[in-house]
């Protein structure tokens, strides 16, 4: 992975550790670990943004960052991949995993109203709570999974490539002298 370029991005440690919000971690985020960034924590990293993203609370990078800390991964890295939902991406996912969730439960999905509208969502809640909850599960962990094993093998592709430049610089120096 290029670790050079993923590091130029991230925020500064003190910045974090003095972050308003996650001042409910205390000490915690003292923990050198948070802040490495190594095949270990760069696929734990993904893995728990993944997740985290498909979390349907206001609250993602909270949580984001309080399993970031549990499972002890790139904190900086676990919260930025939760921006993965944003106001434009946030209707199709949710809306995805809601048909997802319908469908394995085996209910008809609710019909979709020409226009949201929080009568519609409070009245809605009641029978698309348990499929969106069931989808966003379903497409958390097999997101999470994805990307944990993905990053795992890109970066030991990218070391195998490296091993291989080294020992063919070193032949040619070699071979020079």
């Amino acid at each position: 992975m290029p670790k050079k370029l993923i590091k130029r991005f991230m925020p500064d440690h003190a910045k974090v550790r003095e972050h308003r919000h996650l001042q409910i971690f205390g000490d915690l985020l003292h923990d050198p670990n948070l802040f490495h960034l190594n095949r270990r924590s760069a696929s734990g990293a993904f893995a728990v943004g993944l997740f985290m993203a498909f979390v349907p609370l206001p609250t993602q990078m909270l949580f984001a960052a309080a399993a970031a800390i549990i499972f002890r991964v790139n904190l900086p890295l676990s919260v930025a991949l939760v921006w993965l939902t944003n106001p434009v991406t946030i209707p199709p996912m949710f809306y995805g995993a809601y048909r997802l969730g319908a469908w394995i439960l085996g209910s008809n999905a609710a019909d979709v109203p020409s226009e949201f509208t929080m009568e519609w969502l409070v009245e809605g809640i009641g029978m698309i709570w348990e499929p969106l909850l069931l989808g966003c599960a379903i497409l958390g962990s097999a997101s999470a999974l994805l990307g944990y094993f993905t990053i795992r093998l890109l970066w030991r592709l990218h070391l195998i490539q490296h091993i291989k430049e080294r020992k063919r610089r070193r032949a040619l120096r070699d071979k020079k002298i």
